[in-house]
């Protein structure tokens, strides 16, 4: 099912940059003898966690939080970058504490996804957190994270929210779904 050989970059160079992005165009010759250019964002080795946390009374937390992207206000799980020296768990934590005012006890890793593979090389994971003790510390967000309780009994429903559509939470709803009903 697998190709066997990867094709040769022939070439690769920068072609854009921003204060966060750049973007890298490669040239590259498949096995066949094609040649083709592809652009991606240059690989980072800042990768990210995204955690589904539950409370006791078996509520999910969410935030509802402002995507430029978008340019509209979305709601979604906590999440962020892993820093420098921290662990994925280390840096689910601290994202917990920074957005919801929770810590967790319980971390329990999904599954480690990507979000556009042809673009993209950052890799996040994703955590079901429960266990959850208060905690707050101080984020980098803009302005203060609208925390919303929804019911996991009422996963279903959230599926269907129009507000709910970044892809990475619907992937990590659906797997704790998956998780939680093995158990």
């Amino acid at each position: 099912m697998s190709q066997s050989k990867k094709p040769e970059i022939l070439s690769s160079q920068v072609v854009a940059q921003s204060r966060l992005f750049k973007i890298e165009s490669l040239e590259l010759r498949f096995s066949n003898g094609e040649e083709r250019t592809y652009e991606r964002m240059m690989p980072s080795e800042r990768h990210a966690v995204m955690m589904v946390p539950i409370t006791a009374q078996g509520d999910l937390l969410l935030i509802r939080e402002y995507s430029a992207g978008t340019d509209r206000y979305e709601l979604g799980f906590p999440k962020g970058l892993i820093d420098k020296g921290e662990s994925a768990e280390e840096a689910a934590n601290r994202e917990l504490k920074e957005e919801i005012g929770f810590g967790s006890k319980q971390l329990t890793l999904l599954k480690e996804v990507v979000l556009a593979p042809s673009y993209f090389s950052s890799k996040m994971m994703l955590y079901v957190a429960q266990d959850l003790f208060p905690e707050q510390l101080e984020g980098d967000e803009p302005e203060p994270l609208e925390v919303i309780k929804w019911p996991l009994a009422q996963a279903e429903e959230l599926l269907n929210h129009l507000d709910f559509a970044e892809a990475r939470s619907i992937a990590a709803l659906m797997l704790t779904i998956q998780r939680l009903s093995k158990e």
